[in-house]
């Protein structure tokens, strides 16, 4: 199976797209490969959908199998589109971004040590997840910062051993650090991945790839 894809010929895929279980929100152009892609790795259901009327959905949604944590901006259509599969959370504080703010599965969540504490734990609620305010390798925008599914979680890989035990303890999941797209540590801008499978922007070595199947256990 092909392991790796590009958007419109950008391989940062976790920028235009957000996989939430067994669902992925996807923009309207996304090309025929694209969608074929994702349904072969990751076995979802495909949910088109601008943001804000916008096509990086990855950094604007975030969420697990519970909900979706949205831009407050998005439009009552797009949330009509989302509530279909997911009920729906708007993050209406001017860090809006949930995609870029929120790394979670089913288990915990990672949000922007800037996020108001009164909105963390609205976002842990909804989700149902024990929520942390972390930077990871310096970076504050979690949400691209890694990926965790309920099987792993991986990191920047200057994410320090205090961060790493942080996210263990909340986890109870193996967590990894690793690079995409050849060196990237936003992670979360170049992977997408669920409990089934991943697919990682076009630009991932052989070496990046094997230390997401190691992370997430997909190794055979």
């Amino acid at each position: 199976m092909e392991r790796t894809t590009n958007f419109a010929g950008d391989p940062n895929i976790g920028v235009f797209a957000r996989v939430a279980g067994d669902i992925a929100v996807i923009p309207p152009e996304a090309t025929d490969d694209f969608r074929e892609a994702l349904k072969e790795a990751l076995s979802v259901e495909l949910v088109e959908t601008t943001i804000q009327g916008s096509s990086i959905i990855g950094s604007l949604v975030a969420g697990n199998s519970r909900g979706l944590v949205v831009s407050g901006l998005a439009t009552e259509s797009e949330l009509a589109v989302l509530k279909k599969h997911r009920k729906v959370m708007l993050l209406s504080d001017t860090m809006n971004a949930a995609g870029n703010v929120i790394m979670a599965n089913n288990t915990f969540a990672v949000v922007h040590p800037d996020l108001p504490a009164d909105i963390a734990a609205a976002v842990g609620e909804f989700l149902g997840v024990v929520v942390i305010h972390l930077t990871l390798g310096g970076v504050r925008t979690v949400g691209m910062a890694g990926a965790a599914t309920n099987k792993g979680v991986i990191v920047h890989p200057n994410a320090t051993a205090q961060q790493i035990a942080q996210i263990e303890a909340v986890a109870k999941v193996p967590v990894g650090t690793g690079t995409i797209n050849m060196g990237s540590g936003l992670i979360g801008t170049g992977l997408l991945v669920n409990d089934t499978g991943y697919i990682a922007g076009n630009a991932t070595s052989g070496f990046e790839l094997g230390r997401v199947e190691d992370v997430f256990g997909f190794l055979e």
